[in-house]
This record gives structure tokens, C-alpha cells and sequence, in this order.
């Protein structure tokens, strides 16, 4: 498929190990029994605490992979972890960890609309027929 693109194969590849670090992270950090810390105060607060939290794992995942990969050549954790400071490509590192904080902060502000709004009414949003919001939120 990227053959007729001017897309490289590995950026594809890169794309997709980003995507399933993310995916890991939610998963582990949804275990976290503080992780719904603000669910009473305006959805931002928990927006802005779950995505700094899926980020963080994110990027602890994001780096253990690539301690895994220099693992494999020293076989020693001293030696790896020297040789990741000396080798890694720092500004690709922090652009997949900024995209990774972008796209889970989205994720988060579209989770916790549906955990308020509900998931009926969310959809209906997008996808249509217009669902009317409860109750509880509309103006008197």
C-alpha cells in the first residue's frame, strides 16, 4: 500500500508501534485505581489528569521498548542504558511522545464527554439522527 506513496515503510511501522504503545498504556493506566480522580469537578480537570497519566506510561513504555532493543546488544542494563543516552534520536523520541500526549488528550476529552453525556447522545452528535441531551444539562 505505501509503495505508490512517498511514505517510507518504516514511518508506517513507527506509526503503528506508537499507536500500540498508546493502546498499552490506556489499558495499564485505566487498571490504576486513582486514575478517575476528578470525576465531580468540570471535565477538564479529568481530561488533563488522565491524559498526563496515559502519558506518562506512555512514554515509560516508549522508552523500555527502546531500552529492550539496545538490551539485545549489551546485554548488560548499565551498558543499554548508556548506549540509548548516546544513540537514541532524541527529537524523533520527544515528537512521538508530544504526538502520543496530543492524540491521548483527544481521547480523553471524547471519553469523558461520553462518561457525562452519554454514549447514545455522543453518537448521535456525530453520526445522527440528533439525540436530545438529558436532562440534567440542558439550560432553564
Amino acid at each position: 500500500m505505501v509503495k505508490s506513496t512517498s511514505i517510507s515503510l518504516s514511518t508506517s511501522v513507527s506509526v503503528i508501534v506508537a499507536s500500540l504503545i498508546l493502546g498499552k498504556a490506556v489499558l495499564i493506566a485505566n487498571m490504576l485505581p486513582f486514575i478517575n480522580h476528578y470525576p465531580d469537578h468540570p471535565l477538564i480537570w479529568n481530561v488533563a489528569w488522565k491524559t498526563l497519566i496515559y502519558t506518562v506510561v506512555a512514554g515509560i513504555f516508549h522508552y523500555l521498548e527502546r531500552l529492550f532493543d539496545f538490551w539485545k546488544e549489551t546485554h548488560s542494563l548499565a551498558a543499554t542504558h548508556h548506549a540509548l543516552i548516546a544513540h537514541l534520536n532524541w527529537p524523533q523520541f520527544w515528537a512521538i511522545q508530544i504526538l502520543l500526549f496530543l492524540m491521548t488528550g483527544n481521547y480523553c476529552a471524547f471519553a469523558e464527554l461520553e462518561r457525562v453525556i452519554g454514549r447514545k447522545v455522543l453518537m448521535s452528535y456525530f453520526l445522527g439522527p440528533r439525540v436530545d441531551v438529558p436532562p440534567r444539562w440542558r439550560d432553564s
